[in-house]
């Protein structure tokens, strides 16, 4: 008979015993070892599956987002160009407009900023509406606050317009805000 009461090695001269004694328990030990073992690798395999699924997905939406994207750069540099053709189309007096000897240019120039706004709409560029609206720190930056009748918060001058690059900001409108009048409870 073997003692029980000495810890391990007496566990592990029992186990060695019924081995030997019985080599069927040995066998149906070692099966069990072996679908331990298989399931831990199918488990491995599905955790393996699942990453890569994953990382394919984020790579596709890179990718998305690289394409409708990749123009980033270049629609921000081609924000100067539509500024200043707005500026040069703003500061035409209005005794210029009649005279006729300019009125090729006057028309070529107009015609040349409509061009030019719709080829930057057609690429997802589009000019953000900030008159009247309420101070959005996602699409304006304050830059002057100012007394006014409106409702303090409210966008009542734009210095620079902003414009979106699909549902991105591509730049920020410049804009003074309304504030409560010089002495005005608030």
């Amino acid at each position: 008979m073997i003692d029980m009461t000495n810890d391990d090695t007496n566990t592990e001269d029992l186990r060695a015993e019924t081995a030997g004694d019985a080599p069927e328990l040995a066998e149906h030990d070692r099966y069990a070892a072996l679908e331990e073992e298989v399931a831990r690798l199918k488990n491995e395999v599905l955790y393996a599956q699942a990453d890569t699924q994953n990382v394919r997905r984020r790579l596709e939406k890179d990718k998305a987002d690289a394409t409708a994207y990749a123009a980033t750069s270049f629609a921000r540099d081609m924000l100067s160009v539509a500024d200043n053709m707005s500026r040069a189309l703003s500061v035409i007096p209005d005794e210029m407009r009649g005279d006729e000897r300019l009125k090729g240019l006057l028309v070529g120039i107009e015609a040349t900023g409509r061009e030019l706004e719709s080829v930057l709409k057609r690429h997802g560029v589009v000019k953000i509406e900030s008159m009247g609206e309420k101070l959005d720190p996602n699409k304006h930056q304050a830059m002057i606050e100012m007394p006014s009748d409106k409702a303090p918060g409210t966008v009542i001058q734009e210095m620079q317009a902003g414009y979106m690059l699909r549902d991105r900001l591509l730049r920020p409108a410049m804009v003074g805000v309304a504030r409560a009048p010089d002495g005005a409870a608030g």
